[in-house]
This record gives structure tokens, sequence and C-alpha cells, in this order.
């Protein structure tokens, strides 16, 4: 027994795992070690040493992988057509691009090897591919066809389908990075309504802006408008106040001009009032014969006897002067 395990001990090759690897052994005989798949990981960058007859080694790539579906050919994980086809909740035919990126979980290895497969290929054919199919279509099935031109919304459902699938796989020691919707295509005749319906949409959305426009010219006139009110007003309240300023001076001129010939008058009449009184008194007797004498120089005056009969107060002094001027003619003939 001894022997056998130093030949065996000799004879061991190297074993080893990249940088993003990992590595599961599996022992063909129960020797030193339970027979079958072991559950120790060995972990990224190592080496090891085991029997290569009675040892089996797998190594799994732990770095994320990406499961391309897509509709081009040549493109993806398939030369053919590969998208997701199915019908929308309103009943139209569509086909989706989708990537899923997933990586194997180090820990679970020893698991995907015993159920699943002996490595990475293996485990996206068997598993990540099919429940990542279906998982992802069943949830894009619950949209309309008008939800696929919301990039919000496909967002949403892909979030949504990236959580549903590591409830499925998380226990399988798989874990989904990523779910990302490419490309969408329905069929040509629902593709031509959507595009007039799109140029509809864009016809609708030029007359709106026209409309905004317009609506907006017009408040920018009612503002100029609004504007050039308020200067007029303005300007109006300007001239009526300098009318108001012109008509005040004119009036206080006015008022001037008449205290001064009030007070003219004012003096010229105390003047009068008290040269009437002046005139009321002897001396004015005096004067008043002064000015007769002033006003009789110079006239020849006629002095008519007492005796004559002649009544002075009801005669007509220029018919008896015409009649005295012919009678003194008369007698110098």
């Amino acid at each position: 027994m001894l022997t056998l395990l130093l030949t065996l001990m000799l004879g061991c090759t190297p074993h080893t795992t990249g940088a993003t690897e990992v590595g599961v052994r599996t022992n063909k005989v129960g020797v030193l070690l339970s027979k079958g798949i072991q559950d120790e990981v060995y972990p990224p960058g190592s080496t090891s040493f085991f029997p290569p007859v009675i040892t089996d080694w797998h190594v799994f790539d732990t770095a994320i992988q990406n499961l391309e579906m897509t509709r081009e050919r040549n493109t993806g994980d398939r030369p053919e057509d590969d998208s997701l086809r199915f019908k929308t909740i309103d009943g139209n035919d569509i086909s989706v691009n989708v990537n899923v990126a997933w990586r194997i979980m180090p820990d679970k290895t020893p698991y995907l090897l015993r159920f699943v497969g002996s490595n990475t290929y293996e485990i996206s054919e068997a598993l990540v591919r099919p429940v990542s199919r279906s998982i992802t279509r069943d949830v894009l099935n619950e949209l309309a066809s008008e939800g696929y031109y919301n990039a919000d919304i496909r967002f949403a459902k892909a979030e949504e389908a990236k959580v549903i699938l590591n409830g499925y796989l998380n226990g399988e020691g798989i874990q989904i990075e990523q779910v990302l919707l490419g490309e969408h295509q329905f069929t040509e005749a629902y593709q031509q309504v959507i595009r007039e319906m799109k140029v509809a949409e864009q016809e609708a959305s030029r007359l709106k802006s026209e409309t905004q426009a317009a609506r907006e010219q017009i408040n920018r006139e009612i503002e100029v408008a609004r504007g050039e009110a308020a200067t007029s007003i303005e300007k109006a309240k300007g001239t009526s106040e300098q009318r108001r300023l012109e008509a005040d001076a004119l009036y206080f001129e006015r008022e001037r001009q008449a205290q001064a010939i009030l007070a003219e008058k004012t003096a010229l009449a105390e003047g009068l009032t008290e040269r009437a009184r002046a005139l009321g008194g002897s001396g004015g007797t005096a004067l008043v014969k002064l000015e007769v004498a002033k006003a009789l120089k110079g006239k020849k005056i006629i002095f008519l006897p007492a005796s004559s009969g002649l009544d002075i107060r009801s005669t007509d002094v220029n018919n008896l002067l015409q009649a005295y001027g012919i009678q003194s003619a008369t007698k110098s003939e």
C-alpha cells in the first residue's frame, strides 16, 4: 500500500488556474480522499499537483460572460437570428436584441460541476441561456408596443428581468450582473403604422411649437404696446405738469401785476381823496378862484347891467352873446 502511495505521489502532474479561473478536483478512487467531486475550490492563479490517473481536473472561468442574443447574423452567440421573438401585450409581433452579463460564483463551482456542466460554456448553454431567454421574454411580454419607444420603461423592464433571473439562478451558482435590451423590431406593417404616427406626432409638435411661438410673439407685442402706452401716459403727465407749472407762473405774474395796479390805483385814489379833502376846506375856495382866474386869463369879459332885466339863470348865454355881438357891430357903424 505504501509503495502504491509513493508511486502515485512521484507521478503527480501540475494543475493550474488562470487569473480569473477556479479549479475543482475529482477523485476517481477513494484513496486518501473520498471518491467523487471534491468541495474544495482551487483559487485563481494557483498550481496544484495531483496523480494523473485517479484525478480529474475542471477549470471554470469566473469572469463576467456575455450572453448575446441578436437579430443580426454572425454578431452574437449564434450565427443566425437569435433575438427574442414574442408578442406584445397588445398583440403585435416583435423581436428584441438582448445581452445578459453573468458570472459563475466561485464557491458554487463544485455544485455546478455535479449538476450542470463541466465548464463555463456548458453552464451557459445548459442553464444561463434557456432561463435568461424564458424569463426575459415573460417580463417583456407585459409591455405594450408603445412602451418599447420609451427608454425609461425599457430600462425598468431590464432591471426587473435581472432581479427575477437572480432569484432563480443565484441558488444555482450564477450571478446576473446586467440585462441590456438592444434594438427592437416590429413587423413591417406595424413599423409603417409607427412611422406614420411619428410623422403625425412631429407635425403636431411643430404646430404646437408654432402656436407657442405665435403666442409668445403676441405677448411680446402686448408688452411693447403696454410700454408705449405707459410712456405716452408718462409723457402726457409730464406735459400736463409743465402746462400746470406754466399756468401757475402766469397766474402768479398776473397776480403780481394786479397787485401792482391795485396798489397804484389805491395810491391814486388816496391822493385824490386827500386832494378833495383839501379842496373842501378854506384853502379850497381860494384854490378854485385861482383856477378860475387862470381859466379866464386873456378872455374878454362882458358885464351885463343888473337893470337889463335878464335872468342869467334862464338865459341861453350863447344866443345872448351872439345878439350882443350883433348889437355892438351895429353901434359901431
